[in-house]
């Protein structure tokens, strides 16, 4: 069994097939899914039913936890810590975060899994808007665009530069505004030898930031072309 959304939306399969499930108990499983160690039961139900009072809350996620049993009774384990998902349930989420664990460990060998991993994944549960839920999806966010640089530049290390300038666009694309994400990419094109490309990229980050907020590009982004025989002005 798998709790695992596409394109960031919240989905409970078992071998392939669907599991439906009433949005209070989706909720109760996301919640769940990204705690990895048990979590208190009065503590569930005062984040996801915040604005009831304490009875009312507790009635809500036993029934919530009783519409999860009837679709599957081994989902949610109920321990003397509290409740935690079973160890069974696979969660994309956590995919992620052990990815971004393994990307940066520089004893982690880079495998071609760890390359197909940069191109996967979405917004975490993009249409839900709970305090709770934004806090953790900015997390995820920044998680991976971090992975996402740090990967490139192990790539270029490598020699893999092809791989590396796509992981670094990928970085792009998820944040457009985002420095380091281009610095990534400029760095691919400079250890290739094509310094052009890495002032063409540089130029149309400080027309970007320019427009946008009327910025220059920082001293650590000016100084990794400073290098490149032809005159830069910025800012």
């Amino acid at each position: 069994m798998s709790r695992k959304g596409s394109a960031g939306a919240f989905e409970l399969s078992r071998n392939g097939e669907s599991i439906e499930l009433a949005t209070p108990a989706q909720r109760v499983l996301a919640f769940l899914a990204l705690h990895e160690q048990p979590v208190r039961r009065n503590h569930v139900a005062g984040v996801l039913w915040l604005d009831s009072n304490e009875d009312h809350a507790a009635g809500s996620l036993r029934s919530a936890l009783w519409r999860i049993r009837r679709r599957g009774g081994s989902i949610v384990e109920v321990t003397q810590r509290g409740l935690r998902l079973s160890p069974t349930v696979g969660v994309d989420v956590r995919e992620t975060i052990a990815w971004a664990r393994r990307v940066g460990d520089a004893s982690h060998v880079i495998e071609d899994a760890d390359v197909r991993e940069a191109f996967t994944g979405g917004e975490l549960l993009a249409d839900w808007y709970d305090d709770w839920i934004l806090l953790e999806r900015e997390r995820l966010r920044q998680l991976r665009l971090h992975a996402l640089e740090i990967l490139s530049q192990r790539l270029v290390v490598a020699g893999r530069y092809g791989e590396a300038m796509e992981v670094a666009l990928v970085s792009i694309r998820s944040e457009p505004l985002r420095e380091s994400a281009h610095r990534a990419v400029i760095s691919v094109h400079l250890a290739e030898g094509n310094p052009s490309e890495a002032l063409r990229q540089f130029r149309r980050y400080c027309d970007l930031i320019r427009a946008q907020f009327g910025l220059a590009p920082s001293a650590l982004m000016k100084g990794l072309v400073s290098a490149v025989d032809v005159p830069v002005t910025a800012g």
